[in-house]
């Protein structure tokens, strides 16, 4: 009982003991353990410290004037920031100044009457910049642009290939247009200022019409002066207007990735081993679809094929024999048909043609399914044994490739050698089966191409040759296939100044001959 008494008495004290010992060992605690204060960290007032209020306005101080410092230089880089920034706008302005937009024209889409403005003065800038009221220096003759003339009727024109004529009527549907326009705003024009001028006035049309002559700067417009009939017969009416070419419009931009995109060289073939060696040198890895008529040289064709595919290691090939009648059309048709994979870019091609590895991928980007086939516009050689003279001296066939007015010319009435999508052939209905022989079938298919909604790239082409070979045309075809046959055999053979050679042969020994025997009596 006395130390149950003792216990409680003592118990109080003992509490208050711990409570003192906790304490004391928490202060000791904080003393020793509590960091010393930097930038970071509050510090709690120290022992040796003024009161507790001083010691935390000393560290509320401290880290006011340290963030009073922060914002000083915050301040300082938002200073060199602007600065930089209004001498890189000030740079920008000068090389606009200096350098100015190609296009000389910038539209503010948010204000359109001034982006209007700005236009139309860019397309007046186009009239200052033509040749149209005064002439520019040129270095040279040919470095003039030539004017072409203009009837109701007819077009005058310089720039003719072989496909058009010195005088023509417009057959292209845009050029036809165009003129039409012009004549068509002339003579309002001629109208307007007649009935400015006096109540009874004279109304022009376009029978009053005598010429006109036009050329067209590529970067700038087209100029065309038109005359007229005046009142009496020695007045004129002469009326000039520019057609300004607009600033240039990105259409689109977009990459191209054509490393999977396979194409099938379909061949018709009817013996012609021979040349079917000097093609099969020329293979590239694409897949060849040969369709062979008939069985003369068919086994040299086949082993040809089966010993390049060796050498090569590719067995990309398909070899078609059919027991008739020699039809390219046909050939190239059951070819085309023939496949069975994906969708692929068909290349129509003869064994005569050379073509490059850089033509292949204009074939692949210039064809899309649905949208574009190609008609590439190739380039012919001239008989070898005429351009270089004696057969000794004729280089080799790489040598031979080389595109000049002396080589070779543009094929521009060719359309055999195209490239397409399978799919487009197809729904286009292929080749006319009817056709025989030689010629007709391309031009036949051409013409389905241009009355459909596919775009057709027609355009010259440095990787595509045909080369020369003596061509026969036989008496089995039809007088129109014979007239063209004729026409092509004509074209093939060199050049005009190279066939007046030839012509003027013995004219030319006889003046070397006069001159000869001059030489020798002085």
């Amino acid at each position: 009982m006395f130390l149950r008494r003792g216990f409680i008495l003592f118990l109080p004290r003992l509490v208050g003991l711990l409570v003192v010992a906790c304490c004391s060992v928490s202060i000791v605690y904080m003393l020793v353990c509590t960091p010393k204060g930097d930038n970071q960290q509050l510090a709690l007032p120290r022992v040796h410290s003024p009161t507790v209020k001083e010691g935390y306005e000393a560290i509320l101080q401290e880290r006011e004037e340290q963030h009073r410092n922060y914002i000083i230089n915050l301040k300082k880089q938002i200073a060199q920031l602007k600065a930089e920034l209004q001498s890189r706008s000030v740079l920008l302005k000068s090389v606009q100044n200096e350098y100015p937009d190609p296009l000389n024209i910038r539209l503010d889409h948010s204000n359109p009457e001034k982006a209007q403005a700005n236009l139309l003065a860019f397309l007046r800038s186009q009239i200052d910049k033509a040749e149209v009221h005064s002439g520019i220096k040129l270095s040279t003759e040919y470095a003039t642009v030539p004017f072409e003339s203009f009837t109701l009727q007819k077009v005058y024109q310089l720039e003719t290939g072989l496909t058009r004529h010195p005088e023509e009527k417009p057959v292209r549907k845009d050029k036809r247009d165009e003129l039409i326009e012009v004549i068509e705003l002339a003579v309002g024009s001629l109208n307007n200022a007649e009935r400015d001028g006096n109540a009874e006035h004279r109304v022009y049309t376009a029978s009053d019409f005598i010429e006109g002559i036009y050329r067209t700067e590529k970067d700038k417009g087209t100029l065309y002066e038109l005359t007229f009939k005046g009142d009496t017969k020695h007045q004129f009416k002469k009326i000039v207007l520019f057609r300004p070419f607009g600033p240039v419009m990105k259409v689109k931009n977009e990459n191209v990735n054509m490393a999977d995109t396979l194409i099938n060289v379909i061949v018709p073939l009817a013996k012609r081993a021979n040349k079917f060696r000097q093609f099969m040198q020329n293979f590239r890895r694409i897949h060849l679809t040969v369709v062979y008529f008939g069985k003369e040289q068919m086994n040299e064709v086949k082993s040809i094929l089966e010993n390049t595919s060796k050498s090569a290691n590719f067995k990309n090939f398909t070899f078609i024999q059919l027991n008739e009648e020699f039809s390219r059309g046909k050939g190239l048709d059951v070819g085309a048909r023939f496949w069975k994979g994906n969708n692929v870019v068909l290349f129509f091609c003869d064994v005569d043609i050379y073509f490059t590895a850089e033509f292949l991928n204009s074939c692949r980007l210039n064809t899309q399914p649905g949208k574009k086939v190609f008609y590439p516009v190739l380039f012919s050689q001239y008989n070898p044994s005429i351009i270089y003279g004696r057969h000794d001296s004729i280089p080799s066939l790489e040598q031979q490739l080389i595109i000049k007015k002396d080589t070779g010319f543009w094929r521009d009435f060719g359309f055999g050698m195209t490239c397409q999508y399978r799919s487009d052939f197809i729904n286009i209905g292929g080749f006319d089966l009817d056709i025989k022989g030689w010629g007709g079938e391309d031009v036949h298919l051409y013409r389905k191409y241009l009355h459909s909604n596919l775009i057709v790239i027609r355009t010259p082409v440095r990787g595509l040759f045909h080369l020369w070979h003596e061509k026969q045309c036989l008496d089995e075809l039809t007088p129109e296939q014979y007239k063209m046959c004729m026409q092509s055999k004509a074209m093939n053979e060199a050049s005009h100044g190279q066939l007046g050679m030839l012509v003027f042969k013995q004219e030319i020994e006889m003046h070397l001959h006069r001159q000869k025997l001059s030489s020798k009596k002085t």
